[in-house]
């Protein structure tokens, strides 16, 4: 399995909330979340670990260095416009057959990661994408699935929706072609590209996480480490 990790945003909400760290360098536990993001996935015997970075915190740069020298990371320092395009950054790096992607700032379980990459390795979709039922966020994406749990679609108010997205994409290489497809016609959310993914006939199914937490505000540390304290 090839991983994606996408660290090129400011954290700038942290740091109007008095918090000095870098956010990728925030810690869960003692662990920097960037860090304990690369061995969740090294966990999950990872072939790759391609990692995005605005280069504007070169401890950040400087930590993933270091973690380099006994872990498959790809490192590439370039500051992008949006998630999006992150992604399109780090497509050349994710395989031939399927990876996963996540964000930076989700914290999760690792034991629920660990179950939801075995099924992804299994399974004949085009994807999967990691839902929670706990929503801590301003602008949720909400999730509509049927009884199997299979996506129908990508919505931008409840309507008795039971999840939300969790920022975890697990998902074919060839959905990467919709994505570049979707920045060419000026789409630049991800949100945008998950409702392009459906309408271009692929079969996504939600995988429950569990309680998730972007890291957003310095009070989310507290809930990030009782998550990370389950374990």
């Amino acid at each position: 399995m090839v991983f994606g990790i996408i660290s090129a945003g400011e954290g700038s909400r942290l740091a109007s909330e008095g918090l000095t760290l870098p956010k990728p360098l925030v810690p869960v536990c003692g662990v920097p979340i960037i860090e304990r993001l690369v061995r969740i996935f090294m966990d999950c015997d990872a072939e790759r670990i391609a990692v995005i970075v605005n280069g504007e915190s070169m401890e950040t740069v400087a930590l993933l260095k270091g973690l380099a020298k006994e872990m498959p990371i790809e490192l590439i320092v370039r500051k992008t416009p949006t998630p999006m395009h992150s992604l399109m950054e780090l497509a050349p790096y994710l395989g031939c057959d399927r990876f996963c992607v996540t964000t930076v700032d989700t914290v999760f379980s690792r034991n629920r990661f660990r179950t939801m990459m075995d099924e992804f390795s299994k399974t004949s979709l085009d994807g999967l994408m990691g839902v929670t039922s706990f929503v801590d966020d301003e602008k949720p994406l909400y999730v509509a699935a049927d009884e199997d749990m299979l996506i129908r679609g990508f919505l931008d108010e409840q309507e008795n929706c039971r999840y939300v997205s969790a920022g975890i994409y697990a998902l074919k290489v060839s959905t990467l072609d919709v994505l570049e497809g979707c920045l060419e016609s000026g789409q630049t959310r991800m949100r945008y590209f998950q409702r392009q993914l459906l309408d271009s006939g692929m079969r996504l199914k939600a995988y429950d996480m569990g309680q998730v937490v972007d890291l957003d505000h310095v009070s989310d540390i507290i809930k990030a480490e009782k998550i990370a304290e389950r374990e």
